[in-house]
């Protein structure tokens, strides 16, 4: 569509312009050899045989009796001249006149000009003619191109375009028939790379990508629900079994214990649930009310609810430890890491609280048995317990430590494992906040 208004505006200036402009060259050769003439007669120089410039055929004088007073050496047989009068002296007047020399020629087209003018022998007219055939001949093949040449390229660009997009665009459609092909049930399919190099490719490999990501991330969720189903059955089940048991012996049922067997089933589904929720707010973006949150003070808070634990927690906490985020989130995380210290030291937990340049870094360490090399990143997926921990039946989701790491990261910080023995030493760091 553009390239036919290109070209239709094109011709259009074309035909509107060239012809004229082609006349005027000659029209100006012409009007200039036969003002000199008109001079060399006023001055009284005229001579008897006049000498006509190149493309200029005809030079004559004529008298106002029509006497031919001077004349260029070439005549054109049937050009006539004496009857194109100008109005008044020094007035011209311009014409063309088509001459038939012979039935066997083509017919002559000619650019004629008169010019009156007064000389010491009275008035004479000067006249002046050159041929158009060179310029109707380049207006011939200006309309052939024009009209025949135009709407041949019009075609030829719209073939050779349609071709050319199609054989571009031939990849995208296969890239689109198969994505319409791929559900949610199977995300294992990838669309077609062409191996052509350009942004067809790119946009075939981010697709995959992109489908690879989402296949994880499908996959991610299906085994967090299931692993979520499990985690919450075994509590309900424990739950059931008790209630069930109590409703059908009541009498030789323990209500009291009972009841605390139900309320610790209850706090640990609880528990679970909570937790399940901040990870899907942390999983949806949800950032929570931030504020300016003193970590030596979230940490002092936690060694005095925990006084008097199978466990005494040994602080090393610096003074003021500022850092930019949710006070609930971060309070989470240190009741996470200090609750998993718990379940596996053996005799101490020590917990540090420092400064280290733009950082604040908190130290949970237990002197417990300790988490493999090979075991270190899996204690930060949704669900995972390992062997020892579900030997010795200590409690916990497996959200804990996945739930910390999230924190972590939404603090634009991180929580690692670093090597030390006995026991395990998690490390957080963040962020200090200073004033801008």
């Amino acid at each position: 569509m553009i390239a036919a208004v290109v070209f239709i505006a094109t011709a259009a200036i074309t035909l509107a312009t060239v012809p004229d402009n082609l006349r005027s060259i000659v029209q100006a050769r012409v009007e200039l050899a036969v003002r000199r003439v008109a001079a060399e007669a006023r001055a009284g120089n005229l001579p008897r045989v006049l000498e006509a410039p190149s493309r200029v055929h005809v030079l004559q004088v004529v008298a106002a009796d029509g006497r031919l007073l001077s004349s260029s050496p070439g005549l054109v047989r049937g050009l006539r001249l004496a009857d194109l009068k100008p109005s008044w002296p020094d007035a011209v007047r311009f014409t063309e006149r088509t001459v038939s020399r012979s039935p066997d020629e083509h017919e002559a087209h000619y650019l004629v000009m008169a010019l009156a003018a007064q000389t010491p022998q009275g008035p004479v007219t000067v006249y002046g003619a050159s041929s158009l055939t060179d310029v109707d001949r380049a207006l011939n093949w200006i309309y052939v191109l024009v009209f025949i040449g135009t709407p041949l390229v019009l075609v030829s660009v719209a073939g050779i375009t349609w071709i050319t997009v199609g054989s571009a665009l031939r990849p995208v459609e296969r890239i689109r028939a198969e994505m319409a092909e791929i559900t949610g049930q199977d995300l294992s399919r990838r669309v077609p790379v062409p191996d052509t190099g350009d942004e067809i490719t790119d946009l075939a490999t981010t697709t995959n990508d992109t489908l690879d990501r989402l296949e994880r991330s499908a996959e991610t969720q299906r085994r967090f629900v299931a692993d979520a189903s499990h985690e919450l059955r075994s509590p309900i089940s424990a739950l059931r079994t008790q209630l069930e048991v109590a409703h059908a012996y009541p009498d030789e049922t323990d209500w009291r214990a009972t009841g605390e067997q139900a309320l610790a089933a209850a706090d640990r589904l609880a528990g679970i649930i909570d937790e399940l929720l901040m990870l899907a707010r942390l999983d949806a973006g949800a950032a929570g009310e931030r504020r300016v949150v003193d970590l030596a003070r979230v940490a002092m808070d936690q060694v005095r609810r925990r006084e008097g634990n199978r466990v005494p927690i040994i602080p090393d906490v610096c003074a003021a430890a500022p850092v930019y985020g949710s006070l609930m989130q971060l309070d989470r995380l240190l009741t996470n890491l200090l609750d998993n210290a718990t379940r596996h030291a053996a005799t101490r937990i020590d917990l540090e609280v420092a400064v280290a340049g733009d950082k604040v870094i908190v130290t949970v360490t237990d002197d417990g048995d300790g988490i493999p090399p090979q075991d270190r990143e899996r204690v930060f997926e949704r669900f995972t317990r390992l062997a020892p921990a579900r030997a010795k039946d200590k409690g916990g989701s497996g959200l804990g430590l996945a739930l910390s790491r999230e924190i972590a990261m939404a603090h634009c910080g991180s929580l690692t494992l670093a090597d030390h023995s006995p026991g395990a030493r998690f490390v957080v760091t963040l962020p200090l906040y200073g004033e801008p």
